[in-house]
């Protein structure tokens, strides 16, 4: 970039100049050969003038003039009347205006009519030496083709440091970058306190770095607690196994059975967990949208947790609630809230579901303990539990809050977490409306 610069304004500023003396060499000899074409126009009248009153004997002899001239009077038949020693023998060319070679030296000429003392018609003929020009434009060419080099060379060496200064700290940072590892990325770039483009470039890379420090650890964090989580179900498996190998007759298969398909959709649960999560962190969850009956999955809920036999379940606040979804995720929503409100009631739950502002709104109420207001945002991470011991006996993996949450904003809703009226906690979730395919 630095030579990319440079090479850019060296360039143009070459070509600038070289236009500019170009157009400067030829202004100033159209100026100077004006100043001499009007030097012999004036002199052309002068010696005019003079004939005129005095006639042509006034001239005297000519001679050889010494400020690079040539006169000449000419009659009306053509005929030179008086000349210089210089000046050509026939004034067949000398018209006015023109340029003349006598000599090797350019002459311009100006010619002015009169008529002389006696009565004759005279023209009185001067030319003035472009010689002098000549020198000057040399003059001002060498000069130009000595400073206009100099000039570029100096913008490029210029540019070259201003630009090396400009980019010193991208440089650095990008050394500091290349330093960074998956082991350093709670060091940061130096930023400069200029304010300008580059401290904001720091600032951003600094930003960036953050997060990917706090991404680094929460997948660490993520993998550490499913590595937990996998084993414990695992250990379960292979203690029973084990078991029932070691002495066949002290485990009852039905009971084996039971243990077997109970682990393992606990281990179901948490693979299909952590992969939405998954998807979700990369922004793949797509969704294939349907009609879906929220008032429906809810009462699909119900009638599954009261199959169980364990607590109560109040569906007297479903009402008919339709909007557009994916219907597998907000089936997993909605069990995941009723299974999470079911963990943690004494007595029982009550589920709801109304349109409400032009979406949906459903809320999950238990009569259980709560949720403390300093813990309702922690308890959608992943693998969080309050009652850690409680949660891991009644099967809870710590994702299903987790995995509410990401569903809801996948949808363009959110979930919170309020005081349930029961005494209990109140998971509420707000889905945005979407225009029915019926």
């Amino acid at each position: 970039m630095r030579r990319r610069i440079t090479l850019a304004a060296a360039s143009v500023v070459a070509a600038a100049l070289v236009l500019g003396a170009v157009v400067f060499w030829f202004v100033l000899r159209a100026s100077l050969l004006e100043g001499v074409r009007a030097s012999a126009e004036q002199d052309a009248a002068a010696l005019a003038s003079q004939v005129e009153a005095a006639g042509t004997a006034s001239l005297g002899d000519l001679g050889e003039l010494d400020d690079d001239r040539i006169v000449l009077v000419v009659g009306a038949d053509g005929a030179i009347v008086a000349a210089s020693e210089d000046a050509p023998r026939t004034a067949a060319d000398l018209r006015d205006g023109a340029a003349v070679r006598v000599d090797d030296e350019t002459y311009v000429i100006a010619r002015e009519d009169a008529d002389a003392a006696d009565g004759s018609e005279i023209a009185a003929v001067v030319g003035r030496s472009t010689e002098p020009v000549d020198e000057t434009l040399g003059t001002v060419a060498s000069l130009l083709a000595v400073s206009v080099p100099l000039l570029v060379t100096l913008v490029a060496l210029t540019t070259w440091i201003v630009v090396g200064r400009a980019l010193a700290p991208v440089e650095r940072m990008r050394r500091q970058v290349d330093a960074v590892t998956a082991t350093t990325l709670a060091d940061r770039l130096d930023e400069p306190a200029t304010g300008d483009e580059i401290a904001r470039l720091a600032h951003t890379l600094n930003g960036m770095l953050g997060r990917l420090e706090s991404a680094q650890t929460t997948q660490r964090r993520f993998i550490s607690d499913a590595s937990h989580e996998l084993k414990s179900p695992l250990a379960t498996l292979r203690q029973y196994a084990e078991l029932a190998r070691a002495h066949p007759e002290r485990v009852d298969e039905r009971e084996l059975g039971e243990v077997v398909l109970e682990e393992g959709a606990r281990l179901e649960r948490l693979v299909q967990g952590m992969l939405v999560l998954a998807r979700a962190d990369e922004g793949a969850l797509r969704l294939d949208r349907v009609d879906v009956d929220l008032d429906d999955l809810l009462l699909v809920e119900a009638a599954r947790i009261r199959g169980a036999g364990a607590i109560a379940v109040d569906t007297s606040g479903v009402r008919a609630t339709r909007v557009r979804g994916d219907a597998a995720l907000l089936a997993q929503l909605t069990r995941n809230l009723v299974d999470n409100a079911a963990r943690h009631a004494r007595a029982g739950i009550a589920l709801a579901v109304a349109p409400a502002d032009g979406g949906a709104v459903v809320t999950v109420d238990d009569d259980g303990d709560g949720i403390p207001a300093a813990d309702r945002d922690r308890v959608f991470d992943r693998f969080v539990r309050l009652d850690d011991a409680r949660a891991r006996a009644t099967g809870g993996s710590g994702l299903g809050l987790s995995i509410v949450r990401e569903v809801a904003r996948a949808h363009g809703g959110e979930v919170r977490i309020e005081d349930a009226p029961s005494g209990g906690a109140r998971l509420r979730v707000e889905l945005p409306a979407a225009a029915s395919a019926r």
